[in-house]
């Protein structure tokens, strides 16, 4: 492949996986290599790259002759994103020390005000990249590289259930902020457990998926 089919394959990549994870294409539908060619203006063989590597992130499964059928979230994916998010982000924060969480409320105050101005404005890629680094912030509070990148493996997933929720993240979004306000407060007051347990619930409340109690270790 030269130079530019791969500089090519990687504009398709991320222009079908947005569209994929932000809602242009819906679960279900069937993308065809030539309609995909001449939307995007290029040859088919970049087109085919990218959805080879869409279908690796089984975003897509690819039919030969036919198309890629577009993949989407079982309610069990669901949940179970829900949970290992939890785990994650409980785990991190678990084991932040308190120099840590201190130089993090800044932040975390910060990105709260974005996600209202955001709200406010019914913006709701804006908030879903707000909210997303302000989650990320949790387990990056944990110094663990590992549980980073677990963390980061799990982004696309989370972009693509929340735009899934769509106006309903709108209409959720006093709720929304309070629950992020209590987050930032159980982190400010040192309340690890209470912590959890917050986000367990706005877990929960956002994905409407099973979250299992976090068990704390020493």
């Amino acid at each position: 492949m030269t130079t530019d089919d791969s500089s090519a394959a990687g504009r398709a990549y991320r222009h079908l996986r947005d569209a994929i994870l932000e809602g242009g294409f819906a679960p279900g539908q069937m993308l065809g290599e030539s309609g995909l060619a001449e939307v995007l203006g290029m040859s088919r063989t970049p087109v085919r790259a990218a959805l080879a590597r869409l279908q690796e992130e089984k975003w897509v499964t690819i039919y030969p002759k036919r198309g890629a059928l577009v993949n989407g979230l079982s309610d069990r994916d669901i949940a179970e994103i829900a949970d290992a998010r939890y785990m994650l982000e409980a785990a991190a924060v678990q084991r932040a020390t308190t120099a840590t969480i201190n130089s993090l409320l800044p932040r975390l105050e910060e990105s709260l005000e974005a996600q209202e101005t955001a709200l406010a404005d019914g913006d709701l890629p804006v908030f879903i990249d707000h909210t997303t680094g302000f989650h990320r912030m949790f387990v990056e509070a944990g110094g663990n590289a590992v549980l980073l990148e677990m963390s980061d493996r799990l982004a696309d997933r989370r972009r693509f259930m929340l735009f899934r929720q769509g106006e309903r993240l709108i209409e959720r979004r006093t709720a929304m902020l309070e629950e992020h306000r209590a987050l930032i407060e159980a982190l400010r007051s040192g309340d690890v457990a209470l912590f959890a347990e917050s986000l367990r619930a706005h877990l929960r409340d956002t994905h409407n998926a099973a979250v299992e109690p976090f068990a704390f270790v020493p």
